[in-house]
């Protein structure tokens, strides 16, 4: 029997990188090719079976804090009609808030109350974070007392077709929320965030506008006194881009499109996150950002052994194709953001520069820390409006909407430079110099139009 190296080795050979679409010949190949990794891989329905029951795991929660914080208060949720949100109003509803109003664009179908009782006296309203007049109207109404920001653009591969909407909702829609807020002198607000925003410069639109997202919170924290935080989430199962694909592939007996067979991931419960959004609540301060992440989320999950898993668990004949990565997931994370001396004891969705200020949250599985605010993010202010203008431009009567699409990514891609060189400017250099020393033999192993090297390049101390 063959290695499971030469296995993958094969699987790789069999079928071209990113094909639309394979020949009969290459699936049956990849077919046999699937059945003898199925048979060195025996650990892969555990595998799976691990990742489908992260779903109720959950976090120890500050219940007399949160309690002080919530009972009697006015509530508001955007995106509570999605995963995370529905998780959030049914945790939410123990401790007691006079008024819960949940916001939704309308793409989702509004629960029935009456199959879910613990939904009972809940407000469930159309609205739309991009429309800032229209959030002001349902503000000025509503008067929350406490918001969570839950509504998103949260599909990395959609961001890098529909990249004015991602934008438009992802840090522009924040910002509304964030001053429709602050206009009725709501109390707190608990953004919803991703592990990817501690990249501090990624080209992928996903990853780049929700790391926007969270520098215009912190500038917006330290000039109110609104109470902000935000909380960082990884691969959420419950409503797994990566699961649903894998069910639909399975049920189908068709080819299972896998980035790479090297790929591990970290994972977590619509549960977990909503009880980070609640603790959130608590950690919060005025006149500072706190950004919340769990401690603890496990060993990352093997793709590979997850679909096998799947596979083997479905009886489906679907092969294994390794298809390379498609846009808006980011082969290679910068290298030099987890440093081998400090990571493991915060969350792997802290990177190096942003470790040292970080300690525990209200809640004993969660590490939090305030981000810096940049005193040298001029630039990227000016790209900022820069991007908005281009959100806001319309492509006109026989306009090519593809054109408005590659300049809001133009303009979003100056904003994250910007905002690199502005980051940068307040690491010590000791840091700097040590994550070069940690980067720079795998940068310089890639293509020299890598953004990894333009990354490399500025994080060096100037001499």
């Amino acid at each position: 029997m063959r290695s499971i190296s030469d296995l993958l080795c094969d699987l790789k050979a069999a079928a071209p990188l990113r094909a639309e679409r394979l020949t009969e010949e290459q699936i049956e190949q990849l077919r046999v090719l699937t059945r003898e990794l199925l048979e060195l891989k025996p650990q892969a329905p555990a595998e799976y079976r691990r990742f489908e029951g992260v779903r109720g795991r959950g976090i120890d929660l500050p219940h007399q804090e949160l309690l002080a914080r919530l009972e009697g208060r006015v509530v508001l949720i955007t995106g509570g009609t999605g995963c995370i949100g529905r998780v959030l109003l049914r945790e939410l509803m123990p401790y007691h808030p006079a008024r819960v109003v949940s916001v939704t664009r309308g793409r989702t179908p509004l629960p029935d109350v009456q199959a879910s009782p613990w939904l009972a006296g809940v407000e469930f309203v159309h609205g739309d974070v991009r429309h800032r007049a229209g959030l002001d109207e349902l503000f000025d109404e509503v008067r929350p007392d406490v918001v969570f920001h839950v509504a998103a653009q949260r599909d990395p591969g959609r961001a890098e077709t529909e990249v004015r909407r991602t934008v438009a909702t992802n840090v522009f829609g924040t910002l509304n929320v964030v001053r429709s807020a602050a206009r009725v002198g709501t109390g707190t607000v608990v953004c919803a965030s991703t592990g990817k925003a501690l990249r501090p410069y990624s080209p992928d639109v996903y990853a780049a506008s929700k790391r926007v997202g969270e520098w215009m919170l912190a500038r917006t924290a330290a000039a109110c006194e609104l109470r902000l935080s935000a909380s960082r989430f990884t691969h959420v199962v419950d409503n797994s881009i990566v699961g649903d694909r894998l069910r639909a592939w399975c049920a189908a007996d068709e080819p299972i499109r896998l980035h790479s067979a090297e790929i591990g991931f970290y994972i977590q419960s619509a549960l977990e996150s909503a009880h980070l959004l609640l603790c959130g609540v608590v950690d919060s301060q005025p006149g500072q950002l706190r950004i919340n992440a769990l401690r603890d989320l496990d060993w990352p999950a093997s793709l590979l052994e997850v679909a096998l898993g799947a596979i083997a668990q479905t009886g489906s004949d679907a092969p294994i194709y390794i298809a390379g990565y498609d846009e808006g997931y980011e082969e290679q994370p910068f290298p030099g953001l987890y440093d081998p001396m400090t990571a493991g004891d915060v969350s792997p969705l802290i990177n190096v520069f942003e470790a040292p200020g970080a300690k525990p949250a209200s809640a004993e599985q969660a590490d939090t820390f305030v981000p810096a605010v940049l005193g040298a993010d001029h630039e990227a202010l000016r790209a900022l409006a820069a991007l908005e203008a281009a959100c806001a431009a319309s492509t006109g009567p026989g306009g090519a909407p593809e054109v408005c699409e590659q300049e809001v990514r133009a303009r979003l891609d100056e904003v994250s430079w910007a905002l690199l060189e502005a980051t940068v400017a307040e690491i010590p250099e000791p840091a700097r110099a040590r994550v070069v020393r940690l980067a720079e033999r795998s940068v310089a192993a890639l293509p020299v139009q890598h953004p990894h090297h333009r990354f490399l390049e500025t994080l060096r101390p100037k001499a």
